[in-house]
């Protein structure tokens, strides 16, 4: 690795400056490229709040129109000119939606998503929450087996995608994350309503596990549609499911790995076969003790990194894990980047980049997307930080 780097090297000891996909490969090979990779806006969860994007909007003067990416976070797509001023290292390839299984309104303030589950926005809330779930109450396998799940070939979710790709890829040089599908967590828990889904974990496992058999096959297949379309086109291949809360695993160990990673793992094999892309997950929580799972699962970078909960510490994670996996986000998004003064949300960010970067493998990014009470001024510290102490080699004390 040294000899292949050191023609990058500056005499001032500084590395050469790199087109931004070749940034981003470098750092998820733990190679170390000329300063750590930014991101804002590759993934649903790792953007802004439409809330906060106005304000970020006022400040760069974009008047253009919003376009939400994820309705339910009420997440926003960010513009160009903030991207670029930015300067961001990687864009989304977001699939469409599906022609058969559109979102249905539901009053004034709700709506019916392609599961059936239905989500309302109560008056002063930034957010959806789900209001009902369709495989609530007492059901039974038949029940599972009847329920009419999303097709994942309508032809919906990959119309125009690799002609979306393609002008990426030929027109810029920035690594281009493209969305799947989340696994299965995600989506059982709404279908099932979450009371219900911890009482089958707790009660019935085999009635929860043909529910996560059921669900993982619709999504591994959409994702295998998805991946025959833009696979080759796309560096990073970004999917999702909290398996983390404040204090610990979402469930144990022990039954993470009878119940849960068999599943993740028929997902992320139909994901591996179809593309040759870095896998990223993002979990939320704390995580610490199913890391080394995600791992053997072939998970090539963990996000959002949630160094508030416990066991996440960027101090832990990276001696720990850093040379197995890369770290994208760290940047706390509880305590410090919507109360801190622009002085603490640079010494947050020359932490993180201190206990991560070294050797490569980390993306700078706000732990999850940055929300409404996050002030401006803090989220462009954070970037201007990441480019003054992200610079190769890393010389932090």
């Amino acid at each position: 690795m040294i000899c292949e780097l050191l023609p990058n090297v500056l005499a001032s000891g500084r590395f050469m400056p790199l087109g931004h996909r070749e940034r981003v490969i470098r750092a998820l090979s733990h190679q170390e490229p000329d300063r750590v990779p930014l991101d804002l806006g590759s993934t649903v969860n790792s953007s802004i709040h439409i809330a906060a994007y106005q304000k970020l909007k006022a400040h760069f003067g974009i008047e253009a129109e919003d376009t939400i990416v994820h309705k339910m976070m009420q997440t926003a797509l960010v513009h160009e000119p903030i991207l670029e001023a930015l300067d961001i290292d990687f864009r989304p390839v977001f699939p469409g939606s599906p022609d058969n299984k559109i979102d249905i309104p539901v009053g004034e303030d709700g709506y019916q998503d392609e599961w059936g589950v239905v989500r309302r926005k109560p008056t002063g809330s930034l957010y959806y929450d789900l209001e009902k779930s369709p495989l609530a109450g007492p059901i039974t396998i038949q029940d599972i087996v009847s329920f009419p799940m999303p097709d994942p070939y309508d032809p919906g979710y990959t119309r125009g995608l690799r002609d979306k790709a393609l002008a990426l890829r030929q027109n810029t040089d920035y690594a281009l994350v493209l969305r799947l599908p989340a696994p299965f967590v995600h989506i059982t828990q709404y279908l099932r309503g979450f009371e219900d889904w911890f009482l089958d974990l707790a009660s019935d496992e085999k009635l929860a596990g043909a529910l996560f058999d059921a669900v993982v096959e619709q999504t591994s297949a959409l994702a295998e549609e998805i991946l025959k379309v833009s696979g080759d086109l796309v560096d990073i291949a970004a999917t999702a499911d909290d398996m983390g809360t404040q204090n610990g695993s979402l469930v144990s160990p022990e039954m993470y790995r009878r119940l849960f990673k068999p599943r993740h793992k028929k997902y992320f094999d139909t994901v591996k076969k179809h593309t040759k892309a870095f896998i990223h997950f993002h979990s939320c929580g704390s995580i610490y003790k199913l890391l080394d799972d995600f791992i053997e699962l072939g998970v090539d970078t963990i996000n959002p990194v949630q160094v508030a909960a416990k066991n996440m510490d960027s101090s832990i994670l990276g001696p720990e894990f850093g040379d197995r996996v890369s770290f994208w986000g760290g940047i706390d998004t509880q305590h410090v980047l919507p109360f801190g003064t622009t002085e603490e949300i640079r010494a947050e960010v020359r932490r993180r980049i201190k206990d991560f970067a070294p050797g490569g493998g980390y993306v700078l990014g706000a732990v999850h997307d940055i929300q409404p009470g996050v002030p401006v001024e803090n989220i462009i510290a954070m970037y201007e930080a990441g480019k003054e102490y992200g610079r190769y080699p890393i010389v932090l004390e």
